[in-house]
């Protein structure tokens, strides 16, 4: 059964390897498989091939399944895309260079340091991104923990003055035009997001896993 599903998945591939703009395709190279991104397209597409008997029998997807679809064939296609250029087959633009103009004079404010590892493999600068696990007012600190003791919240007090320091620093010394909150649907990530939007006009993003945004999407939001 898992030798089956794999070889529908190959055949999934071979439909998503079709021409897309700004790409060439040419002859392929001598070169080394990317192992661990083919494993990864395969799951992907085995992942979204469920919403295929989801779907029976007419395949109509709901936006909200929709959505789910996509997103597994867009990881799957990145990775896919990625292996053809290793073998260049594929020359694409630099997506990472792309990312790093797009966000020019763009802070974003995250929750967690994987996803701000993963901001930074895709082209976005270091100094562009802040991590905070707390709330940007002890206001909101109150609202996640009632009953939070006098002491502690006096050390997060000091932390979240600094974080916004920071934040507000970065926004004079950097040029920031725009604020970004990219964090994952949870009571903190909202309050922060709704807190910075007050603050720094930011643009809230909640995504289920920020950590594995593709190119793709990223380039999408800081279009906007």
């Amino acid at each position: 059964m898992e030798r089956m599903r794999i070889k529908q998945a190959e055949e999934l591939i071979k439909k998503a390897c079709v021409k897309q703009k700004k790409t060439m395709i040419k002859e392929p190279e001598e070169g080394i498989i990317n192992v661990k991104l083919f494993e990864n397209a395969i799951k992907e597409l085995i992942r979204a091939e469920e919403y295929i008997y989801k779907s029976l029998p007419y395949h109509r997807l709901s936006k909200k399944d929709a959505s789910g679809f996509c997103q597994h064939i867009l990881k799957a296609r990145e990775k896919i895309d990625k292996i053809l250029s290793d073998f260049k087959v594929l020359e694409m633009e630099d997506l990472e260079d792309k990312i790093r103009e797009l966000s020019l004079n763009t802070l974003i404010i995250t929750t967690k340091s994987d996803v701000k590892k993963a901001l930074i493999k895709r082209g976005i600068e270091a100094p562009q991104i802040i991590v905070t696990g707390a709330p940007l007012s002890i206001e909101d600190m109150k609202k996640i923990n009632p009953k939070i003791p006098e002491k502690t919240l006096e050390n997060i007090k000091k932390k979240i003055e600094h974080t916004k320091d920071n934040i507000e620093r970065k926004i004079k010394k950097m040029n920031i035009k725009r604020v970004i909150v990219l964090a994952e649907p949870n009571p903190t990530s909202k309050l922060i997001g709704e807190r910075a939007k007050k603050l720094y006009n930011a643009k809230i993003i909640l995504d289920k896993n920020p950590k594995e945004i593709t190119y793709n999407k990223l380039i999408k939001i800081l279009s906007k």
